[in-house]
């Protein structure tokens, strides 16, 4: 299966109380989503070996609640997603869709707010970043987005992506159509903008309860993929539950040993309070036991880019 987003003027009445039932998209809810985050990672932080780097994240995100009131986005986006719509492709497809200056001066905001809170190398990375040209920016999002982390390096991605993906989840709150399932490949990237999941999310409210659904790590939306089946690869013959606690963990690793890969899943149910990237972050410990077991993973953490 596969979601595809429809124009709302396109949708008939029968689809459009389809989709409020089991929606199989979600928009960003963007009201204090990075404050939320930047909350659940400092609490996070309080008994964690990795306490430093958490509450360093967080100081990114409570930046990123601020540069998003600060510089609101205002775009119609009814043509692009009418064009997208005929090309089946994403509407805010991140290998195709011009990117507005205004992501540039989102960064340049984020910068602003975080130079008085860091220091050291971090601080020298703002920088840096500070006196880059409009093309060096505009190159290190472009490696960002083909996965070449090498040609920008690991210190910058967080600040980079920071502002792209306030801009893309900008643009996904605004998109004014609905989703539809349809038969189809690739539900292991995001139908909104093409870019990978962080982690997947386990529903327990009335409307979305036991569902999981995987949450993007730059537009901020989630799209449903059925449970007891690969989100990579989508067999289900050789699925394997992991986790560093009890049978009843709120976080476990989901593996499949067809494409050798692995997912976090964050239940709801077992603690309200998860979060997708917070709770992915502060469980580093529980991806180097699936390295140990030989799985690769299959989502990338915005704080956590692979080095040169």
């Amino acid at each position: 299966m596969t979601i595809r987003i429809i124009p709302q003027e396109q949708l008939e009445k029968g689809e459009i109380k389809t989709a409020e039932m089991i929606p199989p998209l979600l928009f960003p809810r963007l009201k204090n989503l990075y404050a939320r985050r930047a909350a659940r990672l400092r609490q996070l932080a309080e008994k964690n070996p990795l306490g430093d780097y958490l509450r360093f994240a967080a100081v990114i995100a409570s930046a990123q609640e601020i540069v998003l009131y600060d510089h609101p986005l205002r775009l119609d986006l009814q043509a692009r997603l009418a064009e997208a719509a005929r090309l089946g492709k994403p509407p805010l497809d991140i290998e195709t869709l011009p990117r507005d200056p205004h992501w540039q001066r989102l960064l340049h905001s984020l910068i602003a707010e975080l130079k008085p809170e860091m220091s050291g190398q971090a601080l020298a990375v703002l920088e840096n970043l500070e006196k880059a040209s409009v093309p060096e920016l505009e190159a290190m999002a472009s490696a960002l987005f083909a996965n070449d982390f090498s040609q920008i390096g690991s210190d910058k991605s967080p600040f980079v992506w920071a502002a792209l993906s306030i801009y893309w989840a900008q643009m996904a709150a605004l998109i004014p159509g609905k989703a539809r399932a349809e038969y189809g490949e690739q539900r292991q990237f995001c139908p909104v903008c093409g870019s990978v999941p962080v982690s997947g999310v386990v529903h327990m409210d009335t409307q979305q309860g036991g569902l999981r659904y995987l949450h993007c790590n730059l537009c901020e939306s989630e799209w449903h993929v059925a449970r007891a089946k690969c989100s990579n690869c989508e067999q289900a013959q050789d699925l394997h539950y992991w986790s560093l606690e009890s049978e009843g963990a709120s976080i476990k690793a989901e593996s499949c040993g067809d494409c050798g890969t692995y997912m976090k899943l964050l239940y709801q149910e077992k603690d309200p309070a998860v979060e997708p990237v917070a709770d992915d972050l502060a469980s580093l410990v529980l991806d180097a036991r699936m390295e140990q077991e030989g799985f690769s993973r299959s989502s990338l953490n915005p704080f956590l880019f692979p080095g040169e």
